[in-house]
């Protein structure tokens, strides 16, 4: 093979160099603020009214004269009020007569011209029937022998009445009040000393004692050991205080309503 000459070496060379990528350049224009492309925003209030000046509110004042106008706003309120005091007195029915007892409340309060009295409960606020069986209940003493007791329900709690006798009065009442946990007189326990009402519920736990029963014969919780005397106050055992007086009257001879 016949070689190159010195020419020729030198275009192969010059052919077999990379090539230089040429650098693009990209040019910007800038566009000046104030120049006559830039958009400026023109406000439709602009030159209508000063920022310090009251605005005219004229052509929204009613035509009608003041007396008019108020005379009109009375009458709203009025007659919102009647139709508010109509369905307030159709919810309401009974009442209690009070006004017998109370005659200047009776002229303030009655002037639909009734007797009904001004203090009248709301319907839905009344108490249902069965709730108002049960908040007293009537107990026939006679029928409650001397030395007895006797165990009704109210209000869902049972209720010892102890007819005593008067060695159990006695013995009540010679207790060292001094002594007691919770110190009571036999006295402030009873309305009648013959007569012993109280809750048959113990003070520890709420279990129901026994009756005759325990060392000081009167009632014996079962559940932790609680020893009542007969006036029903704590002696012995865990509970902290005495059986609960509930509230009851004589309203007559040989009756007892408790509640």
């Amino acid at each position: 093979m016949a070689t190159l000459s010195t020419a020729s070496r030198l275009c192969l060379r010059s052919a077999a160099k990379p090539v230089v990528p040429a650098v693009r350049v990209l040019s910007t224009s800038a566009v000046r603020p104030g120049s006559a492309t830039a958009s400026a925003y023109s406000s439709p209030f602009k030159g209508e009214q000063k920022g310090n000046q009251i605005p005219n509110f004229g052509g929204y004042v009613s035509k009608n004269g003041e007396n008019k106008n108020k005379l009109y706003s009375y009458f709203m309120v009025g007659a919102l009020g009647a139709v508010s005091a109509a369905g307030a007195k159709s919810t309401v029915q009974g009442g209690c007569d009070w006004a017998s007892q109370y005659p200047a409340m009776h002229l303030v309060w009655s002037i639909d011209g009734t007797d009904n009295g001004f203090t009248e409960f709301l319907i839905n606020m009344s108490a249902s029937a069965d709730v108002l069986a049960m908040a007293k209940v009537e107990v026939d003493l006679s029928s409650i022998p001397e030395g007895k007791n006797v165990v009704i329900k109210w209000r869902g709690k049972p209720v010892f009445i102890r007819h005593r006798t008067q060695e159990e009065i006695d013995a009540a009442n010679k207790v060292n009040v001094s002594s007691l946990r919770d110190q009571e007189n036999d006295s402030d326990r009873v309305k009648k000393p013959e007569w012993l009402v109280m809750l048959g519920v113990c003070t520890h736990l709420g279990c129901v004692p026994i009756g005759e029963a325990g060392d000081y014969g009167g009632w014996f919780c079962p559940c932790h050991g609680s020893h009542y005397d007969i006036s029903g106050r704590i002696r012995k055992g865990p509970a902290p205080l005495n059986l609960e007086i509930p509230e009851y009257d004589f309203p007559e001879e040989g009756k007892l309503v408790v509640g």
